[in-house]
C-alpha cells in the first residue's frame, strides 16, 4: 500500500451525503485525532500497533487482528502507539435492515474472511454512491455480514472512575501492576472494608474487582506484547502471573487466543 497519510479534513466530508458509504485507508501519520462524532456508523480496524479509543466514559484497547464498531452519534477520540499505523475505515448509513447490533460499540476478533474483505475495499477511497453499482451492494454487504462474523465481542475496555477514592485506587493499580495485589490488601491499604469496596466497584464501574483487575492486566500484557515485543513470560511476570499457564489461560478466556498465538499472528497484513 502507497504510505497515504490521514488528513484530518477527511471528516468533514463522512457526513457530506447522507446515504453514501465512506471509505478511508490511510497511515496516522499523527499522535492522534481529536474528539469527534459521525452521523455515521463506523467500522475501524488498523494495523502496524495498539490504538486506543477514548468515548466520554470509556477506553477501549484495539490490538491488531481486531475491529472495533462505533454506532453513529458516539464521541470519541483516536490515540495510536505510533504514527505508523494504519487506519482502515468504513462509514455506514443506517438501514432499515440494522440489527441492535449496529447500536453498541464493541470489539471482535476479526477471521480470515473478514480479513480478505476488508483487503478487498483497500481499493476505495472516499464517497461510495447507490448508484455506484456492484461497488455499493458490495460495501454495504460488508455492513450487513458483520453481525454474522463477529459472535465473541471482547471487554478490550475499561470505565473511568469517578470516585475520588476509586480513582485512587485504580491508579494505585496501575502503578503497581507487576504485583498480584488481593482484594483484601487492597481494601486495607486505601482503609476501607472489603464489603465496600466490592459495592464501589459494582456501582461505579459496573464490574467486579476482580473483572476490573483482570482486564487491566491483560490489556498491558496486549500492549507489552505488541510494543515493548516482550516474551511471554516476561509479560506475565510484568503484569504479576508468577505461573505462565495460569496467565496463558487467561489471557486466552479473555482475549480469544492464548498470546503465543497472538504474537505469531499479530503481523499477517503488515
Amino acid at each position: 500500500m502507497e504510505k497515504e497519510y490521514v488528513n484530518k479534513y477527511y471528516m468533514t466530508e463522512v457526513d457530506a451525503f447522507e446515504d453514501s458509504i465512506y471509505c478511508h485507508h490511510a497511515m496516522m501519520g499523527d499522535s492522534y485525532i481529536g474528539e469527534h462524532v459521525h452521523k455515521k456508523g463506523q467500522f475501524l480496524y488498523t494495523e502496524g500497533g495498539v490504538v486506543f479509543l477514548k468515548t466520554e466514559d470509556k477506553s477501549y484497547f484495539l490490538p491488531a487482528r481486531h475491529y472495533i464498531w462505533i454506532p453513529a452519534g458516539v464521541k470519541h477520540s483516536i490515540h495510536p502507539s505510533s504514527s505508523h499505523v494504519i487506519m482502515r475505515n468504513l462509514y455506514f448509513p443506517k438501514y432499515e435492515t440494522d440489527t441492535e447490533f449496529f447500536d453498541k460499540i464493541n470489539i471482535y476478533p476479526v477471521n480470515d474472511l473478514l480479513i480478505e474483505l476488508i483487503m478487498f475495499t483497500n481499493r476505495w477511497n472516499g464517497n461510495i454512491f447507490p448508484v455506484e453499482e456492484p461497488k455499493y451492494s458490495i460495501a454495504k454487504a460488508f455492513k450487513l455480514i458483520l453481525p454474522e462474523l463477529s459472535q465473541n465481542e471482547l471487554p478490550l475496555a475499561l470505565p473511568y472512575p469517578q470516585h475520588p477514592k476509586l480513582k485512587e485506587i485504580v491508579k494505585f493499580l496501575e502503578e503497581n501492576i507487576s504485583e498480584n495485589i488481593s482484594f483484601k490488601a487492597l481494601a486495607s491499604r486505601f482503609d476501607v472494608s472489603e464489603r465496600t469496596l466490592a459495592r464501589l466497584f459494582q456501582k461505579e464501574l459496573n464490574m467486579s474487582f476482580i473483572q476490573y483487575y483482570t482486564i487491566l492486566r491483560m490489556l498491558t500484557a496486549l500492549k507489552l506484547l505488541l510494543d515493548e515485543k516482550l516474551s511471554v513470560n516476561e509479560v506475565a511476570l510484568k503484569v504479576g502471573y508468577s505461573s505462565l499457564p495460569t496467565f496463558s489461560n487467561t489471557f486466552n478466556k479473555v482475549i480469544g487466543v492464548r498470546p503465543s498465538d497472538y504474537v505469531k499472528h499479530q503481523h499477517t497484513l503488515l
